[in-house]
């Protein structure tokens, strides 16, 4: 150990070590650790060893789950879900806030145990990870007090199955835990092998405040454990982690109508521009994937550097790189801590050589005894590389470089992930058009890994779907008000006598055209084509070029609806000989409503932490697939493809299979009403083969069905990880309701976080 006086020549840190006996003593009285089940910890079973990823040391005995201890949970928050619910907005806000207050009470024990666990520094556990959790469950307390007024009509789903990761064990059981108690659900929540102490202590909280007992249930163990609840007879399943587990789940859940959230791997772009403020990108560096050990998701692994300024940047970037502080996560000197587990070490070097093998330089980045890995990073990597395209999920960032702004963009979007991005520019024009232009689901502009309850997190593509914190975290654990049942039958048709024999093309791209192979088949009325494969790549191609739609912004788009509402209104009584004058009229309602809606579907500027703006902006998803209803053909179609197009998007839909010719006279209306070409292709044919087709494309972002083989479109999304809505049956020909529920799935939510002013004294700044 240095001396003091030497330590004042060479300003070194001194040792701070944090005590850890209180924690150890908790341990030590405990033993071996059962599950949580029904308010109670069970007898211990066969159990594994987690321990301190620092030194190998054993912390405690964890008991494995099996089927049998994962069906006893369900059962447990199965039958205590009607009485949770039966509280009302303002019983449960109650348990939620002495949750929180509770947590703050033992923050000093559970910020120890999460870096005895998790090998991550101490004060990142006591600064940042043990306050986002007590400020979540004060947070939605608040929601459970106003979810009446705030949530008219929706109830909770039931019972959630909610697995985590070992980045973040606290923060992730918050950002689950906290929306679906105060929605009215009960929970079954399996931690991370590697990571479960923090989650059995707060089990133990949730004893303390009389939680009522089932209301959560922690049960713990490895992926079986995690298996056999995804299995489990639970109607919702939120999970954190790889992408490929994230890709299995949906899967699994393929055809069983149960809910799901998925928030999954990440390769976000840090990107610095000429005009930056280079010190204080260096820090958002540090920040963003060095002090956390890299082992954050959104964490900005892939550092992108204007070429104008990357020598100064780089230089900058090693000198500060150099004296960052490996070493035991307890100290609080310590910036980098533990890698949370030898296999987990293992994969992160073996990426490395990889990337190295492949061509790239590793600047430090070096392995050290026990689960330590030095911060470094790669470059000279090319767009293939293995380093530039796997999730390292280590303290090893990637450095290349670009000229112009929209090879930066270029750069960002090339990538299968769409999770976070960070934006450094001292030019607010700069910062917020390329914050517009970046495919991810949160960006910081001029700092980087900033949390809050009331911001909502989650990505876009294959980074999974479903957002966590704020009101559209909330919305993911709700179920929405049931529509007007549908009509009794379905009105006769009344097939005017210019339509015999008639046949109709499919319509891609803004124009009519003949179906792949010209194959037709016979309807009531006429014949229709049968789309193919070739057909289904030409919509959506046809689709993903129409970005004009989504330029015009709002006002633009309304006008365009509002003019297509009136052609079908001049249109109503054609319409209304061949789909009965019900249909017909509400042809033109929804065409009138969605209109209406265009440019009033707002985002919200949330209250998160002091000196930021936080936007949360509803952006279309691009490419939008819909198998129509068999039933109401013309209101069907348009009841999901104008609140598509409202928002944005361009859509690709699958028309009613047995009733298509209709759309013979939607398509006149349509090539009438300034609609640029590619917004809306309508396909013909047999309808489930084509929605499958459709659900595996690619360039498809989003899948709306309103009838026939869920299960077969549920597993062809699942292998590009898109959501899918099973639309609940519905009158189509009723007047409209419930039009927000539509847009609401027509758009995923972008997170944008602003600096916004001078921070108050006190309130600290920082990446967190």
């Amino acid at each position: 150990m240095s001396r003091v006086s030497e330590i004042m020549e060479s300003m070194e840190y001194g040792p701070g070590i944090e005590d850890s006996s209180a924690a150890r003593g908790w341990l030590a009285e405990r033993g071996a650790f059962g599950h949580f089940i029904a308010g109670a910890f069970t007898a211990p079973g066969t159990t594994f060893t987690t321990r301190d990823p620092s030194t190998g040391e054993a912390l405690a005995e964890v008991t494995q789950g099996t089927v049998d201890d994962i069906a006893a949970a369900v059962a447990a928050a199965r039958k205590a879900q009607p009485g949770w619910a039966a509280l009302g907005g303002h019983g449960r806000a109650r348990f939620l806030y002495a949750l929180a207050r509770h947590v703050q009470k033992r923050e000093r024990l559970l910020a120890v145990l999460e870096t005895l666990d998790n090998g991550k520094p101490i004060r990142e556990s006591k600064d940042i990870d043990v306050p986002l959790l007590a400020r979540h469950f004060y947070h939605h307390a608040g929601w459970a007090e106003l979810m009446e007024s705030q949530f008219p009509g929706m109830s909770p789903l039931g019972v959630v199955g909610q697995i985590i990761p070992w980045n973040f064990p606290l923060l992730m059981l918050a950002w689950k835990v906290a929306p679906a108690l105060a929605a009215g659900n009960t929970v079954v929540l399996k931690p991370a092998e590697y990571t479960a102490l923090t989650a059995l202590a707060f089990a133990e909280i949730c004893r303390e405040v009389g939680l009522p007992a089932g209301v959560v249930n922690i049960v713990t163990g490895d992926g079986a454990t995690g298996a056999a609840l995804v299995e489990a007879e639970v109607d919702k399943i939120a999970f954190t982690g790889s992408t490929e587990v994230g890709r299995l789940i949906a899967e699994m859940l393929s055809g069983t109508g149960r809910k799901l959230t998925l928030e999954l791997g990440g390769k976000s772009p840090f990107i610095v521009m000429p005009d930056a403020d280079l010190d204080a990108a260096v820090e958002g560096v540090v920040d963003s994937i060095w002090f956390n050990q890299g082992q954050v998701c959104c964490a900005g692994s892939r550092i992108l550097v204007a070429e104008a300024v990357a020598g100064r940047f780089e230089a900058l970037l090693k000198a500060r790189m150099a004296r960052l502080r490996v070493g035991a996560p307890l100290d609080k000197s310590t910036d980098v801590g533990a890698i949370v587990d030898p296999v987990q070490k293992d994969r992160i070097l073996s990426i490395c050589r990889a990337a190295v093998d492949a061509g790239a330089e590793l600047v430090g980045g070096q392995a050290q005894e026990g689960c330590f890995i030095a911060p470094g990073y790669l470059r000279g990597v090319a767009p293939t590389n293995p380093g530039m395209s796997q999730e390292i999920f280590g303290p090893i960032a990637t450095l290349s470089t670009f000229r112009t702004a929209d090879e930066a963009i270029e750069l960002a979007n090339n990538t299968r992930y769409g999770l976070a991005a960070s934006i450094w520019s001292e030019s607010a024009t700069v910062a917020t058009d390329l914050a517009a232009r970046v495919k991810v689901g949160v960006v910081w502009i001029n700092c980087a890994n900033l949390f809050d309850a009331a911001a909502p997190f989650g990505g876009y593509r294959e980074s999974g779907y479903g957002r966590e914190g704020g009101r559209a975290g909330m919305l993911d654990y709700l179920a929405d008000a049931a529509p007007e049942a549908p009509a009794a039958a379905a009105p006769a048709r009344q097939v005017a006598a210019p339509a015999i024999d008639r046949t109709m093309k499919l319509y891609l791209g803004g124009a009519q055209k003949r179906p792949d192979g010209g194959a037709m088949y016979a309807v009531p009325g006429g014949l229709a084509p049968v789309a193919g494969r070739k057909d289904v790549r030409n919509a959506v191609e046809a689709a993903a070029k129409a970005g004009k739609w989504a330029a015009m912004g709002g006002h633009a788009r309304a006008q365009v609806l509002y003019y297509l509402a009136e052609n079908l209104a001049a249109r109503a009584g054609d319409l209304a000989a061949r789909v009965g004058p019900a249909e017909a009229e509400a042809a033109v309602a929804i065409a009138f409503h969605f209109a209406a809606w265009a440019d009033k579907f707002d985002g919200a500027n949330v209250q998160a932490k002091p000196g930021h703006l936080v936007n949360v902006i509803p952006e279309p998803f691009g490419v939008i697939g819909l198998r129509c209803p068999d039933a109401q053909p013309l209101a069907g179609l348009l009841s999901l493809a104008l609140p598509a197009l409202a928002m944005g998007n361009a859509v690709v839909a699958v028309a009613a299979e047995a009733d298509p010719l209709v759309l013979a006279d939607l398509v006149q209306v349509l090539e009438t009403s300034d609609l640029p070409g590619g917004a809306l292709n309508i396909l013909t044919g047999p309808a489930d083969d084509l929605a499958a087709h459709l659900a595996a494309h690619e360039e498809v972002a989003a899948f709306w069905t309103a009838g026939g083989a869920g299960a077969a479109i549920d597993l062809a999304a699942a292998g590009s990880l898109k959501p899918v809505w099973h639309v609940p049956p519905r009158d189509w020909s009723a007047p409209v309701a419930q039009g927000e529920v539509f847009l609401r799935r027509a758009v995923q939510m972008k997170t944008v976080w602003l600096p916004y002013g001078a921070l108050p004294a006190g309130a600290g700044g920082g990446a967190y």
